[in-house]
């Protein structure tokens, strides 16, 4: 997960910053994407409005971050296989994806995307860049053991994988089998191995 950047003034209490989180996961499940607001996040919390606004300007990058940046946090998956490693992603990105907040927040946050391009570009730059980037070195091992050429598109392939799951998960709807992720890895790994 990747923090906004440090203000001036008192340090962030990293406490608020996770009981705020915390009750924005919960308030999805309980009233929705639209039923949420910064303001119930904060009672929630235990904490004021300003202190929310600090850290997040609105609510789909509150909503975001809550719910949509726990694989981003994972160990960086170290198998000695490709195709492993990607499953290991693929695994924590299904395990975000299925969870209750993340299947009440997708409808909401998917119809602010699409009507704001300036918090898209926020979104992209705040969280996917940073999460993109600590896992180049899954690839660069990949290329090292000769499994990949140098010549990788790394951000196709994750945008890839991260996009079978939202597929199967939140436009089909399909509940993850056991085997999901290690059949989407495969797939991928298949496609890009040096040839």
């Amino acid at each position: 997960m990747t923090s906004s950047p440090a203000g001036r003034g008192r340090p962030r209490d990293q406490r608020s910053g996770a009981s705020i989180m915390k009750a924005a996961g919960e308030l999805l499940i309980e009233n929705g994407y639209a039923g949420l607001s910064i303001g119930a996040v904060a009672a929630r919390a235990g904490v004021g409005k300003d202190t929310v606004y600090r850290r997040w300007p609105g609510k789909p990058e509150l909503v975001y971050e809550a719910v949509f940046t726990a694989a981003d946090t994972a160990d960086v998956p170290d198998t000695g296989t490709l195709a492993d490693d990607l499953a290991a992603v693929v695994q924590s990105l299904i395990e975000e994806f299925a969870a209750p907040p993340a299947a009440a927040a997708l409808p909401g946050l998917l119809a602010d995307f699409a009507a704001a391009p300036e918090l898209r570009a926020t979104i992209r730059t705040r969280f996917l860049k940073p999460a993109k980037e600590r896992l180049v070195v899954v690839f660069d091992r990949a290329e090292q053991r000769g499994e990949t050429g140098e010549d990788l598109q790394v951000d196709l392939v994750l945008d890839t994988l991260a996009g079978a799951v939202f597929f199967h998960l939140g436009i089909i709807g399909e509940r993850p089998g056991p085997d999901l992720a290690r059949r989407i890895a495969q797939v991928i790994a298949k496609g890009i191995e040096a040839r």
